[in-house]
């Protein structure tokens, strides 16, 4: 048969070309992609709830006839649709808000499936609707069995995504290659492909539906490590044209020139770069620090090392405000030492931009500092020996690459001010080496972080008003909105044009967005750090590097819509300086998980004991709130899974000891597998 991931999804029975561009949407191109388009959850809808007193205040799922239903607006704004519903034992109600169109889809004699909140309803029961199906005439998909969940879209229904990926199933399951040798699944006690196929989509039970979703965390997780391996090998097999010396005069003449002394954490990191730069292979290292525990001045360092080596130093962040703040920094520290930095992003004049890129490609310029221009193919170095990335997680694994080919093969740092768990840090920077800052300077006072009720939004206005007349500046941030950043601009301008007329009309305001053009940012953040400006409102654009140390005070608003490592990134704006620094959170969170994920944040200023409770309440899928490491996503893996974690590590480097190049017959499949999901993590090494 015909490869199903080359089979394009429109021409499976069912589908054709409008019901394609929809599951286009979702991710489903080929009959392939639909097969691993695996349910997000399951209801066993083999028996249904039982609607007694115990049950109210729960989730509960239940079907019914429908008998009857009304449809009215009490008020502007809320319109109920409610319907009652013969379950054969009795007659409860189901209710939906603002969903109208129910009150058409619904007829009498209709079955349909609700799940939703149960609470008493007179003398019977009734159910506040969250999801609902109609099931269709001897529909068994639907119903009487444990039924799988997909993420959808209100265009494609569940039962129609059932029908079709059973019609997959059927055709195309049994031509799905194994990829996993025999030892290996008789190993793990696993499933082969097809069967696990069938039963993570259509389960018996949910014991099997764990086993068979347990088999595709162990191939993804493999092929995973297995990339990781192979890239951190690929590495390390190469030599660089250049090796750097030990530390001379110009490492020394900064050390000295510190106003402070690094601390211990500091030294240890140093001496583990330094000695990296040193070796004949490339450097691969990331380092790990809370905001604050002083990264920058182990950038500089690295940077001026290979400097006094007669190489050029790179170093990308990736926005403007923070690389035009690292470029200030690298200038006030090197520039002593008579070393050039130059700065280079999208929003230069040409005639500067030109004058840049010839300093570069002539060595006059020794450090550049810039966002993704540095990454254009117009940036040619003379001789570049280290690249710095700061805020990893912003940037892909492609990109990175891409700035170390523009001097063949360079010394690496990358840098992160988010702290990720060990094993999350293990999982997705597996081929890089890790160094962690786990000890802040001394003297600095922690920030202080209370949780506010909007109600008491004039207490806060009040305190603003009260720091800001002390000489202090504060940050404002208007909530999140995740539609789109046209939405947030425009709610981060209305924000600030509320509380310059309204509320704060004595004091001065700026406003600071990301869709402000270079110096418009500029000029926004000249303002601020003047201490001309006393109030910035702004979106999470300063959410990274942005550095005041007058700024003592950060107000976040709707503070549950931000995850809490991006919380903790904000908070780490204020308490720079030797004031107090506060950091208050607006929020009327009712949910027990959206407090408790508020609580641990005033409760600990410790970066990495936040980032580990983050993972426990939220699960790895989107840590970061982004993309962040380059790689294809996990469908199934949990990355809390340490053990799992760990043993396909060892399974990886066990496959690679005896068979390096994946090239046996038993690892035939694997070897396509790796180069169909990571050809372009592995890209550049030989090995894709």
């Amino acid at each position: 048969m015909a490869d199903p991931f080359a089979f394009a999804i429109q021409y499976l029975k069912g589908v054709g070309p409008s019901r394609a561009r929809l599951l286009a949407r979702l991710g489903v191109f080929t009959v392939g992609d639909l097969l691993y388009y695996f349910p997000r959850r399951y209801e066993d809808r083999r028996v249904a709830s039982r609607l007694v007193p115990e049950m109210v205040g729960e989730i509960v799922t239940a079907s019914g006839i429908v008998l009857g239903g009304e449809d009215y607006q009490p008020r502007r704004g809320l319109k109920i649709t409610k319907f009652a519903l013969d379950n054969g034992t009795g007659v409860f109600y189901a209710t939906w808000f603002n969903q109208p169109y129910v009150f058409q889809q619904l007829r009498k004699g209709t079955r349909v499936f609700v799940v939703g909140r149960l609470r008493r309803f007179l003398n019977s029961y009734e159910i506040a609707v969250q999801e609902h199906e109609v099931v269709e005439g001897d529909d068994l998909l639907s119903a009487g069995r444990i039924v799988p969940v997909y993420a959808s879209t209100d265009r494609l229904p569940q039962k129609t995504l059932r029908r079709i990926i059973r019609q997959a199933l059927d055709e195309w399951a049994p031509s799905i290659g194994e990829t996993l040798s025999d030892s290996f699944l008789e190993r793990y006690g696993l499933p082969r492909v097809p069967e696990a196929l069938e039963v993570i989509h259509f389960p018996s039970s949910l014991e099997k539906a764990a086993a068979a979703r347990r088999r595709f965390a162990c191939e993804e997780l493999l092929l995973l490590q297995l990339a990781l391996a192979r890239k951190r090998l690929g590495i390390g097999a190469r030599v660089k044209a250049h090796r750097h010396g030990e530390d001379g005069p110009l490492v020394a003449g900064l050390l000295e020139g510190l106003p402070f002394t690094l601390t211990g954490a500091q030294k240890r990191v140093w001496r583990e770069i330094s000695l990296d730069m040193q070796q004949g292979r490339p450097m691969q290292r990331l380092l790990q620090g809370d905001v604050g525990s002083g990264k920058t001045v182990i950038a500089a360092l690295a940077l001026l090392k290979a400097v006094e080596n007669g190489h050029q130093g790179a170093m990308m962040a990736p926005t403007e405000i923070l690389a035009e703040q690292h470029c200030s920094r690298l200038r006030e520290m090197l520039g002593p030492l008579g070393v050039k930095v130059g700065y280079l992003v999208g929003g230069l004049r040409p005639a500067e931009r030109r004058a840049v890129l010839d300093d570069i490609a002539s060595g006059a310029v020794q450090v550049v500092v810039g966002t993704h221009a540095l990454i254009q193919d117009e940036v040619r170095f003379r001789h570049l020996g280290l690249v710095v990335i700061d805020e990893q997680h912003r940037f892909g694994v492609r990109q990175r690459m891409l700035l170390q080919g523009a001097g063949h093969i360079t010394d690496t740092l990358v840098m992160t001010a988010t702290p990720i768990p060990r094993t999350l840090a293990l999982t997705l920077y597996g081929d890089l080496d890790v160094s962690v800052l786990d000890e802040m300077p001394p003297g600095r006072l922690p920030v202080k972080t209370r949780l506010v009720a909007s109600s008491r939004l004039n207490d806060v206005w009040g305190f603003v008003r009260r720091e800001a007349r002390a000489g202090r500046q504060v940050y404002v941030v208007c909530p999140l909105v995740e539609e789109s950043e046209s939405l947030q601009v425009r709610a981060a301008s209305e924000l600030a044009e509320r509380l310059s007329k309204e509320v704060l009309p004595d004091l001065r305001l700026d406003l600071l967005h990301g869709r402000m053009k270079g110096r418009e940012k500029d000029a926004v953040m000249q303002r601020f750090r003047s201490g001309e400006t006393q109030v910035l409102v702004a979106t999470t654009v300063i959410e990274v590097g942005v550095d005041v140390p007058a700024a003592n005070t950060i107000i976040i608003l709707d503070a549950e819509r931000f995850g809490l490592a991006q919380l903790h990134q904000l908070r780490g704006r204020v308490g720079r300086g030797n004031e107090q620094g506060w950091c208050l959170l607006v929020s009327d969170a009712r949910t027990p998980e959206t407090r408790e994920r508020l609580q641990a944040l005033c409760s600990t200023t410790d970066g990495f004991k936040l980032a580990e409770i983050d993972l426990q309440l939220r699960g790895p899928g989107d840590f970061f709130g982004t993309r962040q490491s380059g790689l294809p996503e996990l469908k199934v893996a949990d990355l809390g899974d340490t053990r799992l974690i760990a043993r396909m590590q060892q399974e990886a480097r066990e496959i690679l000891l005896r068979d390096p190049n994946l090239q046996s017959f038993e690892n035939h499949r694997l070897s396509q597998a790796l180069v169909a999901k990571y050809g372009d993590f592995l890209q550049g090494l030989g090995m894709s």
